[in-house]
């Protein structure tokens, strides 16, 4: 997934994007700043990996927080409206996820991340749980939300 693509994608539509990330620590924003020109599409980069941040930046509830987890498709849609929200981005995007090596149960193993994705229509979520160690989980979780968003940018 190229990020260029991307960004071409969301300048020739005249859409702006926020990211609110999580478990992927400012990846997916590193990866479209690195594209000249990315200032005319991207917006804001939200890192809130505390509850705590995702509260006071994002205004997820923490009482939403409390009864499903951080990583839950609640928290991920509540991230990615929330970024929108405050940026006024067309887009926004969210990542909340389990990069391990610990903090993985039955029910949520390590390699589990939840997508948010906010635009006009509403907001969608997306799960997916990745092999393999802490950095090829947060790689794969990257360019799945860059692939997430060049979808949505190519949709009219």
């Amino acid at each position: 997934m190229s990020a260029a693509n991307l960004i071409a994608a969301l300048t020739a539509r005249g859409l702006t994007l926020a990211t609110a990330e999580s478990c992927t620590g400012g990846l997916v924003a590193a990866a479209l700043t690195e594209i000249p020109g990315a200032s005319a599409t991207f917006t804001h980069g939200f890192v809130t990996y505390a509850n705590a941040a995702k509260t006071s930046m994002l205004g997820v509830p923490a009482s939403l927080l409390a009864t499903h987890g951080a990583v839950s498709p609640e928290t991920a849609a509540a991230m990615a409206q929330g970024a929108r929200a405050q940026s006024g981005a067309s887009l926004a995007l969210s990542t909340t996820g389990i990069a391990g090596p610990t903090g993985g149960s039955p029910k949520k193993p390590v390699g589990t991340v939840w997508f948010g994705l906010a635009s006009s229509r509403g907001v969608a979520t997306y799960s997916r749980v990745f092999p393999g160690d802490r950095a090829e989980i947060r790689r794969q979780a990257t360019d799945f939300a860059l692939a997430l968003l060049l979808e949505e940018a190519n949709t009219p």
